[in-house]
């Protein structure tokens, strides 16, 4: 009967462990998170000094990160009423973006593959965008071709949007609680 009750104690502890971690891994890569509206990013993931979550988190997923002095990614399911990103709808990216010498906006599915579209086309890069004469950004996604700066969704369900800022300032990227002013992101119109 000891024997028993240990197995199962065992077994218990093992399944919550695991459950837990499995949790804690498959929304992006643990608890060292910055947030900006609808924007979360992780910023010692590709650190040599990351997390075990982290850690685990890329593994499980087979990504490399950036690194530290390479740049940051900032990656958004939701757009900033907290309500899913779904490609089916228009919605409007607009306002500045964090100081980068390069950057480069993706949309994906929530596994992280690229959208296959008529368009051919799953993201701009910070030269190919039009920019507004104050120095902001407006870019529109959604499922039917728009005139200016236009992203395809594929009238996906859920879409993710990934920006990875290249370059970035030092200090934003050793920072783990200040996240810097992101660009909003508004639902604007769903069949």
């Amino acid at each position: 009967m000891r024997s028993l009750l240990f197995i199962l104690t065992l077994a218990i502890g093992a399944a919550v462990g695991l459950g837990l971690t499995w949790f804690t891994t498959v929304k992006g890569y643990g608890p060292a998170s910055i947030r900006s509206g609808a924007w979360e990013a992780w910023p010692k993931a590709g650190a040599e000094d990351a997390d075990p979550y982290a850690r685990a988190a890329l593994a499980r997923a087979g990504e490399l990160p950036l690194e530290l002095a390479d740049g940051l990614a900032f990656v958004a399911s939701t757009d900033d009423a907290g309500m899913p990103l779904d490609g089916r709808c228009d919605i409007r990216l607009t306002g500045s973006l964090p100081q980068a010498r390069f950057w480069t906006l993706t949309v994906t599915d929530p596994r992280g593959r690229l959208i296959d579209n008529p368009a051919k086309r799953s993201g701009f890069t910070s030269p190919e965008v039009v920019w507004n004469r104050d120095g902001t950004l407006d870019l529109l996604l959604g499922p039917r071709a728009r005139p200016g700066n236009w992203l395809p969704t594929g009238a996906r369900e859920r879409i993710v949007l990934t920006l990875r800022l290249y370059d970035t300032p030092v200090g934003l990227a050793r920072r783990t609680s200040d996240a810097p002013a992101m660009p909003r992101l508004v639902t604007e119109r769903c069949p």
